[in-house]
């Protein structure tokens, strides 16, 4: 099977920055999509940004000049750096992948999650 693991979560005043990490491990053949996810208390989840196989990006609009999502396929790491970040940034974020493993399709797979706060 296959396993995200995000880290570099935090408490960050507003207008600082943090640098999100997701390293996917296991049987992987080819990953796919990544993308970030976040969810505040009472909030759905929500899209925050998507890089697909060969780099192309999306971002909510929310963060877009803000946040800046990358990816390095040798190491099947994920990052999300947020800059100039704001109180309402506060939430669990949440990697997603799509990935086919060596003996299975292409799937989604979520890591556990990492919190940012932001305090004003």
């Amino acid at each position: 099977q296959v396993q995200l693991v995000e880290s570099g979560g935090g408490l960050v005043q507003a207008g600082g920055s943090l640098r999100l990490s997701c390293a996917a491990s296991g049987s992987i053949f080819r990953i796919n999509a990544m993308d970030w996810y976040r969810q505040a208390p009472g909030k759905q989840r929500e899209l925050v940004a998507v890089i697909r196989s060969y780099g192309n990006t999306d971002y909510a609009d929310s963060v877009k000049g803000r946040f800046t999502i990358s990816r390095d396929n040798a190491k099947n790491t994920v990052y999300l750096q947020m800059n100039s970040l704001k109180p309402e940034d506060t939430a669990v974020y949440y990697c997603n992948a799509v990935i086919a493993t060596m003996t299975r399709g292409a799937s989604n797979y979520w890591g556990q999650g990492t919190q940012v706060t932001v305090s004003s």
